[in-house]
């Protein structure tokens, strides 16, 4: 009866022929079919450990370069609990600042995140195509602002936050807490932040009632738009139903839900606008951005801006019976009084504030006056100023 022989065991007789025989390892490498190394390799397991040494072992390399150290694993695992909202690119940028070695890559931290069960791959949304990116070049160029919800009071009531954002740095401009979003509280919350940080050249918002008087039933200049024309600002709108003109401004209010508003509750405004001062300013000089190749927006941020903000339209207001206000038409022509004025074909699309004073009127562009005109039997006698208005 044919008895087959178990692996150890020929190697335990190729190991004997050897030793105990004193057979050449060439020839006991010939008559098992294998090669000399092999006999030399058995020869030195038999050695070391005996008979046991002599049984199959895994071929599964003792390290893997593609696999994460395991002390590393749990730092990203444990960093992720603790912020869920971390992506891989976070996470590998807080392991360089605390100095985890090895560092891990962004596919390993994915795969790590994986086989933790800490991110769902299907859930993972990819962007549209069709959606450019845009910035701009530097600093001061263009501020994207909006009105905010979701703040809450001990009281039972809400509050708004007027939020801008600097387009090319990502940097807060303007943070502002308010009971209600009325004209007025959005505008001087947009002249403190205009007096910190300078006039930028554009400013981006939506279509509320606040910021433009786009949609009214009559053609009006709201206290926004008149800011902006008095200290020279070209203040842009969005299209309708179109957020993601102002997609920076919106992906913030994301990071201000989650990381300063969820859960928490205000004991009044002036204590919700000091703690909202000071999580601003840890989001400008300490929160990386992963827009920015995760620097903060305080490095990329720069006034260039050194003309004084005018918020002479908040104290002053050029209302009542001696002021009226005009739109400049498209060939540079209001009409006061039945009488037709040029203001320049520059100045069309703007909106200039007439003083009526008697049989004379006063036409101002901002803080300039353009030009007083008196009008003597439908003529026009006028005199032309390039003086400012203290």
């Amino acid at each position: 009866m044919l008895v087959e022989l178990s692996v150890v065991e020929q190697r335990y007789q190729a190991v004997l022929a050897v030793i105990r025989d004193g057979v050449p390892v060439v020839e006991v490498a010939s008559r098992f079919g294998v090669s000399r190394q092999a006999v030399h390799r058995w020869l030195r397991w038999y050695e070391a450990r005996g008979l046991g040494g002599l049984a199959d072992r895994s071929h599964r390399p003792p390290r893997c370069s593609h696999q994460m150290d395991p002390a590393t694993e749990v730092w990203v695992l444990e960093t992720r609990r603790r912020n869920p909202d971390w992506g891989p690119r976070r996470l590998v940028h807080e392991a360089v600042r605390a100095r985890v070695n090895p560092t891990p890559s962004r596919s390993g931290v994915y795969r790590a995140l994986k086989r933790g069960g800490l991110i769902d791959p299907g859930a993972r949304r990819r962007r549209d195509r069709r959606f450019k990116r845009w910035e701009r070049g530097s600093a001061m160029e263009l501020w994207q602002m909006d009105v905010v919800g979701g703040m809450l009071l001990v009281d039972g009531t809400g509050a708004k936050i007027l939020t801008g954002i600097d387009d090319h740095s990502r940097y807060v401009v303007c943070a502002g807490v308010m009971g209600r979003a009325t004209s007025r509280a959005v505008c001087s919350h947009f002249a403190e932040a205009m007096r910190i940080h300078g006039v930028p050249q554009e400013v981006l918002t939506d279509n509320g009632k606040v910021f433009t008087g786009r949609f009214a039933a009559k053609d009006i200049e709201v206290l926004f738009d008149r800011i902006c024309r008095e200290n020279g600002i070209d203040h842009l709108l969005t299209a309708p139903r179109s957020p993601t003109t102002t997609g920076k401004i919106e992906r913030f209010h994301r990071t201000l839900r989650s990381e300063f508003l969820t859960g928490r509750v205000f004991d009044d405004l002036p204590s919700a606008q000091a703690e909202l001062h000071a999580w601003v300013g840890r989001y400008n000089t300490e929160r990386p951005h992963q827009a920015l190749s995760m620097a903060t927006p305080a490095s990329r941020f720069s006034p260039v801006s050194s003309r004084p903000a005018d918020a002479s339209a908040l104290v002053g207001e050029r209302t009542g019976e001696g002021w009226i206000s005009r739109k400049v038409t498209t060939n540079g022509i209001i009409s006061v009084a039945w009488q037709e004025i040029s203001c320049g074909k520059h100045r069309a699309g703007r909106r200039v504030d007439i003083q009526l004073q008697g049989p004379m009127l006063q036409i101002w562009d901002g803080d300039e006056l353009l030009k007083t005109v008196l009008r003597t039997n439908g003529k026009e006698v006028r005199k032309k100023h390039a003086a400012r208005a203290s």
